[in-house]
């Protein structure tokens, strides 16, 4: 009788943990509802154009994009480069520990060659540019008071005009948006140097445009906020319904680049990536304090995700994290040397039949919980949500050279990678999850100061 009323008191929980544990508002088919309105016909050209540039960014043959990318992780760390590559900070020995931040990170006059970065991006976003080219936006004011005309100096200004700028800041600052920050094409907006907060109020809205950077800035407390009259360009303004909570909306858009950012506690996801977005990387951002952490799809009815292409590469999921690290339909995800510390469901899921292909990470099972005595575990790293085995069985999500520990497991579906037409240097050549800690042992924001190795 004890037992099985425990059990009933656990289901119970569940049932009324439900709305919160599965409430990404952009998975309701109401929200659709509500929002396509908003779409007059301004934005419905901008979708057009944006269709195209998703498409000619997105790779016929991802699994040699992935292939190339894994390789060179294994040549930094086989030593093909030299070992001050590698340091780890003693003696003036250069902090970059994977090869991303080995591009630039080495350079103790990064500050006045800041654009060098656009150069860096590796995975599917490889070709992401951002403002490079274009000239130094500096960003000297924190409010967000005017939607419609914003002051010059303010965020909203910067992200608005219509070519592309570098975006930097003068000094450290908490910036607290009033409504979505909604961005155009072509920019960067790199906190290096300063303590950049985006926090208490809005997030970003990538929508419809491609070769955007986010680098090196923390972001937390994103909240819903109602909407309204907001600007999105220099010569166009429109009515916008609320905002969904996001801290990081990539919405029809391609060639995007979000790296060492610190994020946590968003009121719906931390990134999320859909309506066909692609060619996306997201590398050296550390997470904590979230639920629902990215998801990549929103619709199973939205086939045109098939072209959605994103790496996930040496970032540190780490505390009080409960799923979707990421959680994907359709589309190709590359999870590659990636921290995952902590999660309380599990780690990677997904339905309508994505491919997942998960290279050198290191996942930590968490500890089995009690519910009266009755054991509950999620160790599984990975969920297949509203599928059937015999369906799912036929997905392609493979393990390769991932590192388990604490009982953490991957169930592996799908052909082995064989017989593939991958270059000689393949996806399997990557180094395993032991190597991990090495190569996100900087996630997050950095502490660079001008003048010295970052």
């Amino acid at each position: 009788m004890e037992r099985s009323l425990n059990i009933f008191l656990f289901l119970l929980c569940l049932a009324i943990m439900t709305p919160t544990l599965n409430a990404n508002i952009l998975e309701s088919d109401e929200y659709w509802k509500e929002e396509r309105p908003e779409f007059d016909s301004y934005w419905q050209e901008r979708a057009k154009v944006a269709k195209q540039d998703n498409h000619a960014a997105y790779f016929p043959d991802p699994y040699a994009v992935s292939g190339n990318f894994t390789a060179s992780i294994s040549e930094i760390i086989a030593g093909k480069s030299t070992r001050r590559n590698l340091g780890g900070g003693k003696g003036g020995e250069c902090l970059a520990t994977n090869p991303i931040d080995r591009c630039w990170r080495c350079d103790p006059n990064w500050a006045n060659n800041r654009q060098k970065l656009a150069d860096c991006v590796q995975g599917f976003g490889r070709n992401t540019r951002g403002g490079k080219g274009g000239p130094i936006y500096v960003v000297t004011d924190p409010s967000d008071n005017e939607l419609l005309n914003p002051k010059v100096g303010t965020l909203r200004h910067a992200v608005t005009r219509n070519g592309p700028l570098w975006i930097t800041f003068a000094r450290s600052m908490l910036i607290t948006l009033q409504q979505e920050l909604i961005m155009t094409s072509n920019k960067t907006i790199d906190g290096r140097g300063v303590d950049v907060y985006i926090a208490n109020g809005a997030g970003f809205t990538i929508q419809f445009i491609k070769n955007v950077i986010i680098h090196g800035i923390k972001i937390y407390n994103i909240q819903v906020r109602e909407g309204g009259m907001i600007i999105d360009s220099e010569s166009h303004y429109g009515i916008r319904t609320r905002s969904d909570g996001d801290g990081i909306s990539i919405f029809g858009s391609s060639n995007i680049w979000i790296d060492h950012v610190s994020m946590r506690n968003c009121s719906d996801g931390l990134i999320d990536a859909i309506m066909g977005s692609t060619a996306i990387t997201i590398s050296n951002g550390h997470f904590t304090d979230h639920n629902e952490v990215m998801l990549f799809g929103a619709s199973d009815s939205y086939s045109d995700d098939k072209i959605m292409q994103i790496t996930l590469a040496f970032n540190h999921f780490g505390k009080r994290l409960v799923q979707r690290m990421p959680r994907a339909r359709f589309g190709f995800v590359h999870c590659v040397n990636n921290a995952y510390t902590h999660w309380e469901m599990y780690a990677i899921g997904g339905s309508m039949n994505p491919t997942i292909i998960s290279e050198g990470n290191r996942f930590i099972g968490p500890e089995n919980k009690f519910v009266g005595k009755d054991q509950i575990n999620a160790k599984e790293v990975t969920k297949r949500e509203y599928t059937e085995e015999k369906v799912w069985t036929s997905w392609q999500w493979r393990s390769i050279n991932d590192e388990f520990l604490n009982g953490a497991f991957f169930v592996n579906s799908g052909p082995e990678l064989k017989n593939r037409p991958f270059s000689r240097k393949d996806m399997i050549t990557a180094k395993p999850g032991s190597y991990v800690g090495r190569l996100t042992r900087y996630s997050g924001i950095l502490g660079c100061r001008v003048g010295q190795p970052c």
